[in-house]
């Protein structure tokens, strides 16, 4: 499966962005998919992830009670709604896809499959 994240842009903090994951090839129905960001100088950090089904869902403290994930198996997309947005925020958002039918984790290595990012950039 490829991935292909897009939605990103350049917003005022306390505003809102929907980011799309969209998979093209195999089907998406079975992979767990996660976001992780990367700010400049940082590493990789956990955002969210959701398993195939949906019905497991996970966010980072960080976000928790802002960022909600969810997917569209149908339309072969995950998304990343992002509110009340923060200057710490600011870094490319990626999208990963994990073994089929594994569960959602909150770790790098769980994710074989990455999509290219998206710059999310917010101002004051």
């Amino acid at each position: 499966v490829q991935l292909q994240a897009s939605g990103g842009g350049l917003v005022q903090a306390g505003g809102s962005l929907r980011l799309f994951c969209v998979a093209s090839g195999r089907t998406f129905s079975v992979y767990p998919v996660a976001w992780f960001r990367q700010a400049p100088g940082k590493e990789r950090e956990f955002v969210g992830a959701i398993g195939w089904s949906g019905e497991i869902t996970k966010v980072a403290d960080s976000v928790k009670g802002r960022f909600t994930i969810s997917r569209d198996n149908a339309k072969n997309t995950a998304y990343l709604q992002m509110k009340s947005l923060k200057l710490e925020d600011t870094a490319v958002y990626y999208c990963a896809a994990g073994p089929p039918f594994e569960r959602p984790s909150e770790l790098v290595a769980t994710y074989d499959k990455w999509g290219q990012g998206t710059q999310v950039t917010v101002s004051s």
